[in-house]
């Protein structure tokens, strides 16, 4: 089940260049977007407990993303 709301990932397209997002291109980027974040919360946790840490802190997240775009 999806968790983000279409209309933010509609915004966000558009803001992006898009003019028209139909409604099966909404439910890819969806998809994906929520498996990305899922991803860069696995490697941002592994990041935290590596430093000792239970909360996931802004840094863990900047590392893990790039990380995941090298």
């Amino acid at each position: 089940m999806a968790e983000l709301p279409s209309a933010a990932v509609i915004r966000i397209a558009k803001a992006n260049g898009a003019e028209r997002v139909g409604s099966d291109a909404v439910k890819i980027l969806i998809e994906k977007t929520e498996e990305y974040i899922g991803q860069l919360t696995k490697e941002a946790t592994k990041l935290a407990i590596h430093a000792g840490r239970k909360t996931i802190k802004e840094e863990d997240i900047d590392m893990a993303a790039q990380k995941s775009f090298k």
